[in-house]
């Protein structure tokens, strides 16, 4: 049995895996769900300023006693994910990026974005006092999503700290050499990105699908948790 520590994407709280939580600890595993530092419950008025190296010790705090870990990052939390991963040592049974960024040493979560991104992330973070907003009920069309899922989504979401998002990376050693999982989700495009295709080709690297999109967690949660369980 495995010890799953469940890190949510941007603007999401532990609350986003309830579901998947109650799925892996009925087969018998542990679910140890994170809030990262600013988000849901742990939102302040100056979380802006959240360096990303403290998401990095929230999981990394997760973590502490347990032994035989499997680390979940989803969207941008794989950068946090990936960095806590790499300094587990031999309490690290697997990482498993779900249709998330990964970190890349030196580089921040936009850093591949295209210029025109960029300015608009910026534009966000100004606009928003360093924060960047969560999105909207639009935004989450076409991605397997109920109307009362999108709902409470959107109703719980909280800014996410713009800091984060722009800091790099550092990692403590290479990711190549970790066991390691990606889970695309189809609905949110047919393949991994360039970095992710390129990591892949390290024998320590294994891709796996969901036909669903890129919230499993709300849209496919019986099928997430059968999926990891099989780590």
């Amino acid at each position: 049995m495995a010890d799953f520590v469940l890190v949510p994407g941007a603007w999401l709280g532990a609350w986003a895996w309830d579901e998947v939580a109650d799925l892996l600890e009925t087969e018998g595993h542990k679910a140890y769900p994170v809030t990262l530092t600013g988000l849901a419950e742990r939102h302040q008025p100056d979380s802006a300023q959240t360096p990303q190296a403290q998401h990095v010790a929230d999981v990394v705090a997760a973590a502490e006693g347990l032994s035989d870990v499997v680390i979940v990052g989803h969207s941008y939390s794989g950068i946090p994910a990936g960095q806590a991963a790499a300094q587990l040592g031999d309490r690290l049974r697997r990482v498993v990026y779900l249709d998330s960024n990964i970190p890349i040493d030196g580089q921040s979560f936009a850093e591949g974005w295209s210029p025109e991104g960029r300015a608009w992330l910026a534009g966000q973070l100004a606009e928003s006092g360093g924060f960047w907003p969560p999105l909207t009920a639009e935004d989450y069309a076409g991605q397997d999503l109920t109307d009362e899922q999108i709902t409470t989504i959107v109703k719980r979401s909280t800014p996410h700290p713009g800091r984060a998002i722009t800091e790099p990376a550092v990692l403590a050693r290479p990711i190549t050499e970790l066991p390691t999982t990606y889970v695309k989700c189809l609905m949110d495009g047919p393949t991994p990105s360039t970095p992710v295709l390129q990591h892949l080709e390290s024998p320590s690297w294994t891709l796996a699908e969901l036909d669903t999109g890129h919230w499993p967690m709300f849209s496919s949660p019986a099928a997430l948790a059968a999926l990891l369980t099989r780590m």
